[in-house]
């Protein structure tokens, strides 16, 4: 998605995504662990937050600030917030952009109105506008009462999020067969990943898993309203794609029907243009910062 307005496309986004590994390394799997050492699962202040008996919520509620705290460092705690609030900024900044984007390319292939077609210096301002209705929900939390809303939200748009990871490893599956059928040789595309396409199978089988026990808890007692709360999405899903196909009569597209030049040769004479080599990572910066544009002036 970054991609359709990133410069250089074929070399900015092979570099971020040979970056992914290390950062899920470090920051979830290493972080998790870290975690999991400092704070035990009998932890006082974590089972009082999970039983719903603690008054701290909010900053003081993450196991990351539980495990600063046990570790008695003054002022180390603060640096966790500081630091996991520049985190959900970021993360912000990434959903918000890809949810914009996403309801504009809906709108432009007829799947949403065409309101969300209109752009103010590329930016789809009314796709935008209608994304941010979504951030301002978070405040209902404020109140006891209207905090199941956004518990409601919260539940929906996590086993979306979820099932979107799903389509993703199954469109790289049917990717993957297109380009065995046509004789395609993945080393020759900017990006090649490694261990496919058995990667992609093991994340449709342990997504899967999630999806199926995502909302176990609201069978212990059964719930209505437990149950619609986490399986909401994976009925809507199917019921949304099948009726799709059989009211817009779309047909499954098979392997060997599958388009991989698509945009490829738009791409080629663009790229062709820059006749410099690309610029690093603090070059960038640098960049954005203005430092070698006023210097380029001079």
């Amino acid at each position: 998605m970054c991609s359709a307005e990133a410069c250089r496309p074929r070399h900015i986004i092979k570099n971020a995504y040979k970056t992914i590994y290390w950062r899920f390394m470090l920051f979830f799997i290493l972080g998790s662990l870290c975690v999991g050492i400092v704070v035990p699962w009998d932890d006082p202040a974590l089972q009082a937050i999970l039983k719903g008996n603690s008054s701290a919520a909010g900053a003081a509620a993450p196991p990351y600030v539980i495990a600063m705290s046990n570790l008695k460092v003054e002022g180390l705690p603060h640096v966790v917030n500081a630091l996991l609030l520049t985190s959900i900024f970021s993360a912000g900044n990434t959903l918000t952009y890809g949810a914009t984007r996403s309801l504009y390319g809906l709108a432009l292939e007829g799947r949403a109105p065409a309101l969300l077609k209109k752009t103010i210096q590329g930016v789809p301002i009314y796709a935008y506008g209608l994304v941010m209705c979504f951030p301002f929900a978070s405040f209902l939390q404020l109140s006891n009462d209207s905090a199941q809303v956004i518990n409601w939200l919260v539940s929906l748009i996590t086993a979306g999020a979820l099932i979107d990871y799903l389509v993703v490893c199954i469109t790289y599956v049917n990717f993957y067969r297109a380009c065995k059928v046509q004789g395609l040789d993945r080393k020759t595309l900017p990006y090649y990943a490694y261990f496919q396409p058995y990667s992609a199978y093991i994340g449709i089988f342990f997504i899967s898993l999630v999806l199926i026990f995502y909302g176990y808890t609201a069978f212990g007692p059964p719930t209505v309203q437990g149950f619609f709360q986490n399986y909401t999405m994976q009925v809507l899903a199917p019921i949304l794609y099948f009726g799709w196909k059989i009211f817009k009569k779309t047909k499954i597209v098979k392997p060997h029907e599958v388009n991989l030049v698509w945009e490829a040769p738009a791409i080629d004479v663009y790229e062709a243009t820059f006749t410099e080599p690309p610029t690093g990572f603090w070059r960038d910066m640098l960049d954005m910062c203005l430092f070698w544009r006023k210097k380029s002036k001079q």
